[in-house]
């Protein structure tokens, strides 16, 4: 018997195997499927497919074989790999003298092989897929070239694995960094807010104080330090909410009164009833539906609806409807609109249009936050320009159950 040398590259080889995270796995029905029909075509009783490890042939898929493995130095497709033909065929390893007192030859039978190197896309050759038999025989050109073209399947199967592993590791990267981002986040703004308070709580003690005396550029500029404090204030409430979102999402669902919720968010609102008119679908009756992630919706668009509202009179409409799977919303303003050209990034974090009617810039965070939960709740959300001017955002919600 000849043991098979190693590849000259055989440590990038070796990486090249480890890569797939395929060495010890469990048998799958994808390989299963390729060796049995590997040993129909061939009319061979053993089929394998296999990846040359460090000190062993391992089985990815064993078709009429107990085994999972075997030695390496012993192994036919040790010099698969090492040989520059596509295919090895050896017709009977009895009269090989590199196999003909190798005890795979002696102890079980193995008399015939046929091996197709699985060569991956640097060039690395991984393993085989091979035939085997306990009698000697050829293989006409059909099996061959049906040999190698499920040796071509073998790898598009593990190249996918291969995909998909990467896929997975930078999932589980974004979920860390995402969660990561969560907590700073968390921890810068809850840092701010105690030192924001005082300042604010600051501003208004001179302000009290010094109101009679200090000249009106004085007060001025105190005014623009309130105003500043009040964007702050807005912008840091703004982060935590986005970045809490999922706490929303984990309260759960609850039956409500329609007519009952929309008054209640219509107080949350603050809603003016003589600078806005407010309407929503009447006699629509119980809902079942998260809340907190619907009201922290609703109350997002319809106070940008008052908040960046042109007109004297400002004129809101939500309107409700549902089918078997999804409550639908839409709500419509009579404001400036967006932008041509803006309906996808307005929903981007930090993006800002235009001031609102009390000339303060917005923190391009409530849309964002918006989008997120209605599309952790099953849901997708768009928006578009209103035949009467103004904005139509339209969304829906999964119904429990769908």
């Amino acid at each position: 018997m000849i043991v098979p040398t190693f590849p000259s590259n055989e440590k990038q080889r070796q990486h090249a195997v480890e890569q797939y995270n395929l060495l010890d796995t469990l048998p799958e029905a994808s390989y299963d499927e390729i060796t049995s029909l590997a040993s129909f075509i061939t009319d061979a009783p053993i089929s394998l497919i296999t990846l040359l490890d460090n000190d062993r042939n391992f089985f990815k898929s064993a078709h009429g074989f107990p085994d999972t493995e075997s030695p390496r130095d012993m192994s036919f497709c040790g010099h698969a790999i090492i040989s520059d033909h596509p295919i090895t065929i050896i017709e009977d390893a009895r009269k090989d003298a590199r196999f003909k007192d190798n005890p795979l030859v002696v102890n079980q039978n193995a008399v015939f092989y046929a091996g197709v190197p699985l060569v991956n896309l640097e060039g690395y050759r991984l393993g085989t897929l091979c035939v085997f038999d306990t009698e000697p025989k050829t293989l006409n050109d059909k099996q061959i070239m049906t040999l190698k073209v499920l040796a071509s399947q073998v790898m598009r199967l593990f190249e996918q694995q291969l995909v998909n592993l990467k896929l997975e590791n930078l999932k589980e990267e974004l979920l860390i960094r995402n969660e990561n981002l969560k907590k700073f986040a968390n921890v810068v703004s809850h840092d701010l807010k105690s030192p924001l308070a005082n300042m604010t709580s600051l501003i208004d003690l001179v302000e009290s104080d010094f109101e009679k005396y200090a000249s009106p550029e004085s007060l001025e500029y105190l005014q623009l330090l309130k105003d500043s404090s009040s964007s702050l204030r807005h912008y840091i409430d703004g982060l935590l909410m986005f970045y809490s979102y999922s706490e929303l999402e984990k309260s759960g669902s609850e039956t409500l009164d329609f007519d009952e919720f929309m008054n209640h968010i219509k107080n949350l609102c603050q809603i003016d009833s003589e600078e806005v008119v407010f309407n929503y679908t009447k006699d629509v009756g119980e809902i079942i539906v998260n809340k907190s992630a619907l009201s922290q919706i609703l109350v997002n668009l319809i106070s940008n609806a008052v908040k960046y509202n042109d007109k004297q009179q400002t004129r809101i409409d939500v309107s409700f409807s549902k089918n078997e799977t999804d409550y639908m919303f839409e709500v419509k303003d009579n404001g400036p609109g967006i932008p041509l050209g803006e309906e996808i990034a307005v929903f981007d974090l930090f993006s800002v249009y235009g001031v609102d009617k009390y000339e303060n810039k917005g923190t391009g965070i409530g849309l964002a936050t918006v989008k997120k939960l209605v599309e952790s709740l099953g849901g997708r959300i768009t928006v578009s320009a209103s035949k009467d001017g103004g904005c139509v955002f339209v969304f829906n919600l999964k119904r429990l159950g769908n």
